[in-house]
């Protein structure tokens, strides 16, 4: 009992460790955003508040952008990032929870502008386009290359969203180039003066095939601003996919919070995309983390609502851990008990060989003095195994062995009188 009892405690201490090491999450997540009062920066604080209803610290990291943040990423500085679609990670770097969002390339414009909506034709313009070590300069390089722009061909200035619409409209500037949720604060400061309007692009289509990873999106008149209308009329924009991007080794419950999380914001209808939409895992161009797969394509699990968030989130890892156990302890848990009956029954079972020696001796002599000889080893051994300390329900044995030795001994008694 007391060994089946020990290993029962060595098993259910084993799975209670690795129950804490491997199922409880940290409680501290670490997120590289954007700029400060950017559209990244300004969605991670909603993401912030939703983990913080399971007790999890979103900390939030500020970066000039998707570059930025993509590097982070590499240096395993941080568990989780914004990434604009087509900033690359190292392999085995980085996964993805999928794309989350719209963010469209904006080309803003002075109103009254005489520039040509062929891309191809911009030439001695003053354009911001984003600072280094964002996805916008990034994807500004890309387009540029897209249409056969040389580089050479404009001015191309380092200023952030913001610095570019006030440079815009103090004539500092000829264009600025965005790439932002379309209800990006800034954006919404832009359009609320009859100052700036939305350049649209010629040969949308054509473009998009020289970038990959850009989506064509329709934004209907009044979409952005009804007072003044923004756009005066339906325009197709180029558009980016923001993506979460994750560390590869970020704990499975961590994971299932935060797309979560993302399906909570972005599954809605907006302005680009219809519900459903988002999370998606098309177009992400990073390999899918499973969970998040899973999660996005069959919902939570049947145990969301009834356990805690970090077990909810990994009963079938759980289960896949366990059961491997199981399967050896089970068997072992029916072999226990007759390997302790056997242990039980050796203890008297060992002394059998003296028994027999010590009958098989009485057998062969008639001396007087060579049976006291094994009468008195008989009684030693009788003593010996009457002091066993055996549980009540293997005593039987110890007295079938004590009858054995008695028989002996009344062998023993009989040849002593006939040898006097």
């Amino acid at each position: 009992m007391r060994l089946w009892i020990a290993i029962t405690t060595v098993t259910l201490a084993v799975c209670a460790t690795l129950v804490a090491l491997l199922l409880l999450p940290p409680k501290t997540l670490t997120l590289a955003a954007g700029a400060r009062g950017g559209a990244y920066a300004l969605m991670a604080e909603r993401y912030r508040d939703i983990l913080a209803r399971d007790g999890i610290t979103l900390e939030i990291l500020y970066t000039n952008g998707s570059v930025d943040n993509a590097e982070l990423l590499a240096l395993e500085a941080v568990d989780a990032a914004f990434l604009q679609a087509g900033i690359t990670v190292p392999a085995g770097k980085a996964e993805a929870i999928g794309g989350i969002f719209y963010e469209p390339m904006i080309f803003l414009v002075r109103e009254g502008h005489q520039l040509p909506s062929n891309p191809a034709l911009w030439q001695g313009l003053q354009i911001s386009r984003g600072k280094i070590g964002s996805g916008t300069a990034a994807a500004f390089a890309d387009f540029r290359a897209a249409v056969g722009l040389p580089e050479e061909a404009n001015k191309e200035l380092d200023l952030g969203a913001a610095q570019s619409i006030f440079a815009l409209q103090a004539g500092g500037i000829d264009m600025a180039f965005l790439v932002s949720s379309i209800e990006a604060p800034y954006l919404a400061q832009a359009f609320s003066t009859d100052d700036i309007s939305l350049l649209p692009l010629s040969y949308v289509k054509a473009i998009a095939r020289h970038m990959d990873y850009a989506d064509i999106v329709d934004i209907p008149i009044g979409a952005i601003s009804l007072d003044p209308v923004q756009p005066m009329e339906t325009q197709q924009l180029l558009a980016l996919k923001a993506q979460m991007a994750i560390d590869p080794t970020l704990h499975p419950a961590l994971v299932n919070r935060l797309t979560m999380a993302a399906k909570e914001l972005h599954a809605g209808r907006d302005i680009l995309s219809d519900r459903g939409t988002f999370p998606s895992a098309e177009g992400i161009g990073m390999p899918e983390n499973n969970v998040a797969r899973q999660l996005i394509q069959n919902g939570p699990s049947t145990w969301h609502n009834l356990l805690p968030y970090w077990m909810a989130a990994q009963v079938n890892r759980l289960l896949l851990l366990i059961l491997p156990i199981l399967l050896v302890l089970l068997p072992l848990l029916r072999i226990v008990p007759a390997v302790y009956a056997y242990f039980r029954g050796w203890q008297v079972w060992k002394h059998y060989g003296q028994i027999r020696e010590i009958e098989g001796k009485v057998s062969e002599t008639s001396s007087a003095k060579q049976l006291r000889k094994l009468s008195n080893a008989l009684d030693a051994l009788d003593q010996k195994i009457s002091q066993l300390r055996l549980p009540p329900a293997y005593r039987q044995t110890a007295y079938h062995a004590r009858l054995h030795i008695d028989l002996v001994r009344s062998r023993i008694a009989e040849l002593t009188s006939k040898a006097k």
